[in-house]
């Protein structure tokens, strides 16, 4: 039996919000610091018996620490804090025993080595023990060496045994595929699991905590294998090609209790869908189980002793239950909490009457509380970000607009807070990748700082972006500056249309792939985007592809000689279109006003690019504002330079389409270029 899951809940939610909405737009806007501060409460999970949850806490003049709550009692207990290191990610051992690593959030991302190391503890702080070397402290009897990560899959909750990652490294640092380990968390001990005879990148545990997928990817294809449970001998089970295969493709999401596998796939048709795969044929079901129109099924497997169901995203994150009494009780929760989409967390066993909720809107930061199931009593234990009022943050409403060659493009458009829906300054805000998702409806640090300054902000997802069918990625192929930019010009021309925009006052901005587009923006649609800004940003096709003697992009050679041919162009082929469509060549054509960011340590998208870019546009661009931040990579680490960086584009939007031209200031002339060493 298929399961449409409809589209339309944000809307619903967002709409159903608007009444706690004041009616004007708040004068004095929240503070930057509200928005980009770390996490104050954050990754609560269950107990495998439900009866102690597990969370990461953050305090004033205290690092991030791993406590446990004790939902019979409703006592805290710290397990786990260090002065000088945060508590990075964690997860249950069995219902005794917890595993977890750590990072150091008080430095920049590149001083942060790939080495978080291991640890278990008990729930109550005791029989601690160092499983794997960390940067920070290295005791010369610890058994696993610094390439051990934590395995983000539950496990079988049953031992004190654990499934972890063992990621190999070449000499020149490059990634070169996974093994695994099963460890001994009260020992050290360890057992090495044979692999199969493939560089794997990925392995799949069954619903026993067992690993039975390894999902290996050479230059030019994808392939499943299988681990036969009788027999432990691994055998291929599907593939299909690497890049523009995507009617082919097959993502493993997980196992039944009685076996059954379950995949994400096209099966030939546009839209993914979830289905069965049966192992013994090596072929996916003719038949989907869950289908969302207008959407890719994108989405995780909800299970405790049995398959309950499936989390996925349309317009929104939400649940979509199988099992009828979580249908049951998800209409509870949503009664008792009707103004935010509520997702739910059971335990691995049944038994317990506490269901894990997280709730969210896009007013509302991720919250965190408990359903009690024999009372119908809700408890709220945590918030994200507590200092967030919902009732001054924007609306947010999923829209759809056709570009200039009928292509659907779906986006997401939020709008100030106080009900304004006309002639507003607007932010055009382009995600990454740019082969993956953007925004999903909710509530987020970037748009929703914006949009309390009074901006609309509208974020496209542009021909290629992932998650809306086949025929909108592969329509991205080789479409860099061109057709994928015309998509994010037109969502623009589409918001004047609407009345929503002020054609005079429109600003286009992202990271990375974000970046690029931003700057191509400029130069392919001079007339339509005031000024632009924007951070890590490719400028240079090329480079992409060869880097220089110093700096290389952190890309593997296998994907830059097979995956950036199809989806971007062919270096030597198509040279003469990367030349036309790279931000560099274009620079002289630039005159609006331009904010740049770079990490000096950005592996992704080299400091090369924006040196480069800033060195040409200055030559025939005097507004051009120029900042990079010290030991940052590909974004902002720090809470501080992440509030520098918006409070200097909060700055910078005023300038320039912050008031109405009438009233507006005289054009600004930055000085250039300010270094900003770690602020």
């Amino acid at each position: 039996m298929l399961l449409r899951a409809y589209a339309g809940v944000a809307l619903v939610l967002s709409l159903a919000y608007g009444g706690a909405v004041g009616a004007q737009l708040i004068s004095t806007p929240p503070p930057a610091e509200q928005f980009f501060e770390h996490s104050a409460f954050s990754d609560a999970t269950l107990s495998p018996g439900g009866y102690h949850l597990a969370v990461r806490m953050r305090k004033p003049g205290r690092r991030n620490f791993l406590a446990v709550i004790d939902l019979t009692s409703r006592s805290v207990t710290v397990a786990a804090e260090y002065k000088d290191v945060d508590i990075g990610d964690f997860q249950w051992v069995n219902d005794q025993r917890l595993a977890y690593n750590v990072v150091d959030l008080a430095e920049v991302s590149a001083d942060r080595m790939n080495a978080p190391g291991l640890f278990a503890v008990d729930r109550d702080g005791t029989r601690r023990i160092q499983l794997a070397t960390h940067r920070y402290a290295t005791p010369s009897d610890t058994p696993l060496h610094w390439n051990t990560a934590l395995l983000q899959q539950r496990g079988s909750q049953d031992s004190e045994w654990l499934y972890v990652e063992r990621p190999y490294f070449g000499k020149k640092n490059e990634y070169q595929g996974s093994g695994m380990l099963r460890v001994n968390t009260l020992t050290g001990a360890f057992q090495t699991v044979p692999e199969p005879d493939a560089i794997v990148n990925n392995y799949v545990l069954d619903a026993g905590g067992k690993p039975r997928l390894a999902i290996s990817d050479t230059t030019l294809e994808s392939t499943i294998w299988y681990r036969d449970p009788a027999t432990g001998a691994w055998r291929k089970l599907a593939s299909y090609g690497a890049y523009g295969d995507t009617k082919n493709a097959i993502r493993p999401l997980g196992f039944g209790r009685d076996g059954t596998m379950y995949v994400i796939a096209n099966a030939g048709e546009d839209l993914a869908t979830l289905r069965t795969f049966d192992v013994a044929k090596g072929r996916v079901a003719d038949e989907a189980l869950v289908a969302t129109p207008g959407y890719d099924v994108d989405g995780t497997l909800l299970a405790s002793d049995r398959l309950l169901g499936v989390r996925l995203s349309t317009d929104a994150t939400n649940d979509v239950w199988f099992d009828p009494a979580m249908k049951t009780l998800q209409a509870r929760v949503n009664a008792a909490l009707p103004r935010t989409i509520n997702l739910l967390d059971v335990p691995s066993r049944p038994g317990s009457p506490w269901v894990l909720v997280r709730s969210y809107s896009d007013r509302q930061p991720l919250s965190y509380s408990l359903y009690d199931a024999r009372t119908g009593e809700i408890d709220p234990i945590g918030v994200s970000h507590p200092k967030i009022d919902p009732g001054r943050m924007g609306s947010q409403e999923p829209v759809r607009y056709k570009a200039r060659d009928g292509l659907e493009i779906p986006g997401l458009l939020t709008l100030p807070p106080g009900g304004a829906r006309k002639n507003l300054p607007m932010v055009v805000l382009v995600h990454g990748g740019p082969w993956v998702r953007g925004a999903v409806w909710g509530w987020n640090p970037d748009t929703q700082f914006l949009a309390t300054r009074g901006y609309a902000v509208l974020e496209v997802e542009f021909r290629g972006s992932t998650g809306f069918g086949a025929r909108h990625f592969e329509a991205g192929f080789k479409q860099w500056g061109l057709a994928m930019q015309d998509d994010i010009a037109d969502g623009a021309r589409w918001a004047i249309a609407q009345g929503i925009a002020d054609p005079r006052r429109i600003c286009i901005a992202g990271a990375s792939y974000g970046g690029y587009a931003a700057l191509m923006g400029l130069v392919k649609d001079p007339d339509l985007y005031q000024c632009a800004f924007e951070w890590s940003g490719v400028t240079d096709i090329g480079l992409m592809y060869t880097g220089t003697w110093s700096t290389k992009p952190d890309s593997t050679e296998a994907y830059r000689r097979n995956g950036m041919p199809v989806l971007v162009g062919d270096l030597v082929k198509d040279a003469a279109q990367l030349e036309a469509t790279s931000p560099i060549r274009q620079a002289a054509r630039i005159r609006q006003p331009l904010l740049l960011a770079h990490g000096s340590e950005d592996r992704r998208v080299p400091l090369h690019h924006g040196s480069r870019f800033h060195d040409a546009v200055r030559r025939t661009n005097k507004q051009v504002e120029w900042v990079v931040y010290d030991g940052e990579e590909h974004g902002w680490s720090l809470e501080k330079n992440s509030i520098d960086f918006w409070q200097r584009v909060e700055r910078f939007l005023q300038r320039h389409i912050g008031k109405p031209p009438a009233a507006a200031d005289a054009p600004h002339q930055a000085d250039g270029r300010t270094q900003a060493s770690g602020i």
